[in-house]
Parts: C-alpha cells; sequence; structure tokens
C-alpha cells in the first residue's frame, strides 16, 4: 500500500486495484480511517477528532490529485506523492 503523503504524524495511503467507492486510508498511530473522495466521508474505521478533521481539510485541498491517484491505483500504476498539510 504505497504512502502518498504524510503530516502531523498521519500517513494517507492507498492500495493497488482496491474496492469502490474512490477511497483513501489514513492512518494515525492504532488508528485507521477509510474516507471518501468525494464525499470525503468516514466509510471504515475511526480517528481522533482532531487528526480527523486535519485529513479532511487535506483532502478538501487535494481532491483532484486523489482522483488521480485512485485511477492510477486502479491500473496497478504507482500514485504520485501529495503534498503534506502545512
Amino acid at each position: 500500500m504505497p504512502t502518498i503523503s504524510v503530516f502531523f504524524g498521519i500517513f494517507i495511503r492507498m492500495y493497488f486495484n482496491d474496492h469502490a467507492p474512490p477511497h483513501f486510508h489514513a492512518i494515525y498511530g492504532e488508528h485507521e480511517a477509510i474516507i471518501t473522495i468525494e464525499e470525503r466521508a468516514v466509510i471504515e474505521g475511526s480517528l481522533p477528532k482532531r487528526a480527523l478533521g486535519l485529513v479532511i481539510e487535506w483532502a478538501g485541498l487535494h481532491r483532484e490529485e486523489l482522483r488521480a491517484n485512485w485511477e492510477l491505483c486502479r491500473d496497478r500504476q504507482t500514485p504520485l506523492r501529495i503534498a503534506p498539510l502545512e
């Protein structure tokens, strides 16, 4: 599972050829959430409130890049790195 961004101890990853809907995985310590790209909604798992807020903010800023990376991963190609939240 490639890591596409890291910020404030949060790792953003995507699996190759993952299931729909388009989403990414956010990992913070022992917590993990699966978040949809379009709605920025948690569909599985959880993160602490502050970490989730940071991830949702970051995803809103990088929606187009996330969509492009989703397509790359679906085609089993290496996704591009996305700038961290600063």
